[in-house]
C-alpha cells in the first residue's frame, strides 16, 4: 500500500511538472496573441467576466453611499464625467468615438446603462487590470468620486439637451484645469461642453444661515436670526432657468402657496415620505418638520410680506431642481427685518406627480438693514 501511494505520489508530481514547463514553453513562445483585436474564446471570456465581478462586488459590499440624489453632487459628476469619461463611456447622443472601437473588452455605454453605486464607486477609485478602465482615485478624493457616480444614476433618463444643459452648468474644477501641461479640462471654448455662463449665475447667499421663512420673534426657533452662531455653506442656484421644468416649477410654486395660506395638508402631500429639509445647518425628517417648524413657518409666514425676486429649475431625467430667491419683510424679535431668502427643492417624480424629496432653506438680512 505504501509503495502505491509513493508510486501515485511521483506520478502526479511528474504530470504537475510536465505542465508547468508547458505552460512555462507556451508562455515564452509568443504563440498568444496579445492583441486587443484578437478577441478570447468565449470560455476564457466568461471565467474573466465572472472574476471581475465577483472581485468588484466583494470589495465594494461594505461601501456606506452617501445622498446621491444632491443636486450640487449631481452637477459636479456631470462636468467630471464630460471631461473624463465621454470617449470611452459614450454620453446621450454619441453613438461611438475614435477610440472606443479599438478598446477590449468593450466598456460599457453608461448613456444607455445603470449601474450599481458601490460598484461604480468601486471601479472609478480602483480600476480594472488589463483593461482600460484607470483608477481616478490616485488623482480624485472620495467626495469628486461619489459626485461621478450620483450623476451615473440619472445619465440614463437624460436627452442629449438635458446633458449638454447639465454640463454646461457644473462647477468648475481645478483638478480638471491642467492648462499646458495636458489632461482634461471642462472650460474650453471649443468643448461643445465647455461651461456657459448660468442665467442666475450671481446668486450666492453670503452672511448668515437659515431659513427662508424666518421665525416668529418670540420662538427659540430663529430660522430668520440676524446673529446666526455660524455660517453655512452659501446655498448656490447656479444654473437654473426659468420654465426649464415647468411641472416641478409648478410644484415648488403650489408648495409657496399652501404654506402662505396655512395649509398643513396640502404642505405635506407635496413632500415625499424621506425628504429631508435643511436649514441653519440642521436636517428634520418629514415628521420632525410636520411636528414642530411646520406650524412655525405657517404663523410666522401669516405676518410676511413676500415678494418674489426669481424662480428657476433644471431638469435632469425623473428628477429636477427648482431655485427660488424671494424678499421678505417681517418682524423679527420685535424688529422689522428685509430678508433675502433663497430655496433649492430637488423633486422627483412618482408616476406621473413631482414630490418634493429635499429641501434646502437659507437666508440673510438685505444689506443696510
Amino acid at each position: 500500500m505504501k509503495q502505491h501511494i509513493k508510486h501515485h505520489s511521483i506520478t502526479v508530481a511528474v504530470v504537475l511538472g510536465v505542465l508547468a514547463i508547458g505552460a512555462g514553453a507556451f508562455v515564452y513562445s509568443g504563440i498568444y496573441n496579445i492583441g486587443a483585436d484578437d478577441h478570447h474564446t468565449k470560455p476564457v471570456f466568461a471565467v474573466m467576466q465572472t472574476l471581475r465581478e465577483r472581485s468588484i462586488h466583494v470589495r465594494s459590499e461594505d461601501l456606506t453611499v452617501p445622498d446621491l440624489n444632491d443636486p450640487q453632487l449631481i452637477l459636479k459628476g456631470a462636468g467630471q464625467y464630460a471631461a473624463m469619461c465621454t470617449q470611452c463611456h459614450l454620453k446621450p447622443g454619441m453613438k461611438d468615438s475614435e477610440l472606443r472601437p479599438g478598446l477590449y473588452p468593450q466598456p460599457p455605454n453608461l448613456s444607455q446603462t445603470r449601474v450599481d453605486p458601490k460598484d461604480a464607486f468601486w471601479i472609478i477609485k480602483h480600476g480594472i487590470k488589463m483593461s482600460a478602465m484607470p483608477a481616478w482615485g490616485g488623482s480624485h478624493d472620495d467626495p469628486t468620486i461619489w459626485s461621478m457616480v450620483a450623476f451615473l444614476q440619472k445619465l440614463p433618463a437624460m436627452t442629449p439637451e438635458q446633458y449638454k444643459d447639465m454640463v454646461a452648468k457644473a462647477p468648475p474644477d481645478e483638478d480638471m484645469d491642467m492648462g499646458d501641461e495636458g489632461g482634461h479640462s471642462h472650460g474650453g471654448a471649443a468643448d461643445e461642453d465647455a461651461h456657459g455662463a448660468a442665467d442666475m449665475k450671481d446668486m450666492v447667499m453670503s452672511g448668515e444661515a437659515g431659513h427662508s421663512h424666518g421665525a416668529a420673534p418670540e420662538d427659540s426657533h430663529d430660522h430668520a436670526s440676524t446673529t446666526a452662531p455660524a455660517a453655512e455653506t452659501p446655498l448656490s442656484l447656479d444654473g437654473m432657468k426659468p420654465k426649464a421644468a415647468p411641472e416641478a416649477e409648478a410644484v415648488a410654486q403650489a408648495f409657496h402657496t399652501a404654506l402662505q395660506h396655512g395649509d398643513r395638508t396640502a404642505v405635506l402631500a407635496l413632500l415625499a415620505p424621506d425628504v429631508t429639509i435643511s436649514e441653519g445647518g440642521h436636517t428634520q425628517t418629514r415628521d420632525d418638520y410636520a411636528n414642530g417648524h411646520l406650524g412655525e413657518d405657517i404663523a410666522f409666514l401669516k405676518s410676511a410680506r413676500i415678494t418674489p425676486v426669481s424662480l428657476g429649475s433644471m431638469p435632469m431625467g425623473d428628477t429636477a431642481m427648482v431655485g427660488s430667491e424671494s424678499d421678505i419683510q417681517a418682524m423679527v424679535k420685535g424688529k422689522p427685518t428685509m430678508l433675502r431668502s433663497r430655496e433649492l427643492l430637488n423633486l422627483k417624480k412618482d408616476g406621473k406627480d413631482w414630490k418634493i424629496v429635499s429641501i434646502q432653506w437659507q437666508s440673510a438680512p438685505v444689506s443696510g438693514e
